[in-house]
């Protein structure tokens, strides 16, 4: 039973297919209200399913230039390394995996998913692929100060308490908002967790941070040679890692919603997602014009960089 329990949790809930599912809906959600808030239709909040299944029927042609065995890997990698991430992630207060010091491990994760991408690039042998490469490294070295201040910020204020005086345990993160509240109400943590939601869609690649795409001006950057199946897998990659930054920005802000009951604990995982996607993807997608390359950088080594060290300020002085 105890293997049974341990294969539903990696495959089914909180594993593989809820993840998959929960980053299929909340993409089609935002699509959809960013359309409408742009006057738009849009498309079926299924849409990136449909595109998935497009893509893998289409023909996948390899550059001539390209390093075959890593350009078509790099895809499937990483997006097996992603779904791999959302076994440490708590849904409804069940995850498969518990590490003491998880959040490192996802944070190291997710940085790999983003290296595959520029390694998928550097591998086309395009220089259309170099600069939207190039830009992606940009754009990581932006958000992962920040990212990291917040982690620290989140990790002190709970693990206060501790022989180490901070905890990257999502465990003993979890604990602390049971008895203490979510830490998004504690007025010290504010500033992260708005430093937190500026992240999230540049985590993404999301607009108004893709600059790693920028289709007005480099083709979709470092997507320009993929096509077919694994063109398909790196969509599906990008939609999937809404889900998980929203779900993390849940177990780190949100925590201690959970009734005990599994359906509802889900389903209240499910709108808090929904929310948090809203505030950090939807509304600057609909209301923000693209930045530049500079822009972004300097945006979030100042603003962003700022935000989270008043945070991480705060509550090392206990206030």
């Amino acid at each position: 039973m105890d293997i049974l329990k341990f294969a539903f949790h990696i495959l089914i809930f909180p594993g593989f297919i809820f993840t998959v599912f929960m980053g299929v809906l909340l993409t089609g959600l935002n699509n959809k209200l960013v359309a409408r808030m742009q006057s738009r239709v849009g498309p079926p909040v299924v849409q990136p399913w449909y595109d998935f299944l497009k893509f893998c029927g289409k023909e996948t042609i390899v550059p001539r230039k390209a390093w075959k065995p890593v350009f078509l890997a790099s895809p499937v990698i990483g997006f097996s390394v992603l779904l791999t991430v959302g076994l440490f992630l708590p849904a409804a207060g069940l995850r498969a995996f518990a590490l003491p010091a998880d959040v490192i491990v996802v944070l190291y994760l997710l940085a790999f998913v983003s290296v595959m991408g520029i390694v998928g690039a550097s591998a086309s042998g395009s220089p259309f692929a170099g600069v939207g490469l190039s830009r992606e490294m940009v754009a990581m070295i932006s958000y992962e100060l920040p990212f990291v201040l917040v982690i620290l910020a989140v990790g002190r204020l709970c693990g206060a308490g501790t022989p180490d005086g901070v905890t990257f345990s999502l465990n003993q993160i979890a604990q602390w908002q049971a008895q203490n509240g979510s830490v998004l109400f504690h007025w010290s943590m504010i500033p992260a967790a708005l430093a937190m939601l500026l992240v999230i869609p540049c985590e993404i690649g999301m607009h108004p941070f893709d600059i790693a795409e920028a289709e007005t001006e480099i083709c979709e950057g470092t997507l320009t040679e993929y096509s077919g199946w694994p063109l398909a897998f790196f969509r599906l990659t990008h939609t999937v890692k809404v889900y998980i930054m929203a779900q993390l920005f849940v177990s780190m802000f949100l925590g201690g919603t959970l009734t005990g009951i599994t359906v509802l604990d889900a389903l209240i995982q499910i709108v808090l997602c929904i929310a948090v996607t809203f505030f950090s993807c939807t509304l600057p997608h609909g209301v923000c014009a693209r930045l530049k390359v500079e822009q972004v950088f300097r945006f979030f080594w100042t603003v962003v960089t700022g935000l989270a060290l008043i945070s991480l300020v705060l509550v090392w002085l206990g206030l």
